[in-house]
């Protein structure tokens, strides 16, 4: 069994916040990949399917983002998963935003979700950071990633979310490296550089 959780805070009033682009991309694949209808399980939203011929357990937990891991560690504990066939969506501010990054372990940058989460399972699980930039202050941070996505955002978090959804077998099968070159191709082709800015505002402006 492969667990794939999305970090956020629940409710609508936190919906389209930064700190919820887990949740949107979770939610994302389970619609793609033609899931079942979600249900209230292991104190969250749990939905089952197959992405990339494996048997998938989609979470979303439904407690706090500082509380997530209680979520993670019921779920992983009902079905036996091991840390190594979990992984974790989560927004990143020490990423450049659209910037994709997918890696085993490292530290948790601040992030209350990932210390809630490896305090209750330990580190060796799988993290795709998905940025959502730096406010330039850390005074700001907090704010910051509890705001919605500003309008100029939106189609690059769009995009972005499409890719990750339309190509998550990769990631299942452990196809990082080809999944991360999908999300930057499909960027790409939209117009932003690999940092997700807007290349079209320089043209726009000639």
């Amino acid at each position: 069994m492969f667990l794939l959780v999305g970090l956020g805070n629940p409710g609508a009033r936190y919906a389209g916040n930064r700190h919820n682009i887990g949740f949107m991309v979770v939610d994302a694949i389970a619609r793609r990949h033609g899931f079942q209808p979600w249900r209230r399980r292991f104190q969250g939203v749990a939905t089952e399917g197959s992405l990339g011929g494996k048997k998938t357990l989609l979470l979303l937990p439904g407690t706090f983002m500082n509380e997530s891991g209680r979520a993670v560690a019921e779920a992983a504990k009902f079905y036996k998963i091991e840390p190594r066939d979990i992984t974790v969506v989560h927004d990143e501010i020490e990423l450049p935003p659209g910037k994709v990054r997918i890696k085993v372990g490292g530290g948790i940058a601040g992030h209350n979700g990932l210390r809630s989460v490896s305090g209750q399972i330990g580190n060796e699980y799988k993290r795709v950071r998905i940025g959502v930039g730096h406010p330039g202050d850390k005074n700001l941070v907090h704010a910051h990633v509890l705001s919605d996505f500003a309008k100029s955002e939106r189609e690059w978090v769009e995009t972005l979310i499409e890719a990750l959804a339309e190509h998550a077998p990769l990631l299942a099968r452990g196809e990082d490296a080809s999944l991360q070159n999908k999300i930057h191709l499909a960027l790409a082709a939209k117009g932003f550089d690999t940092n997700g800015a807007d290349r079209r505002s320089e043209k726009s402006e000639d």
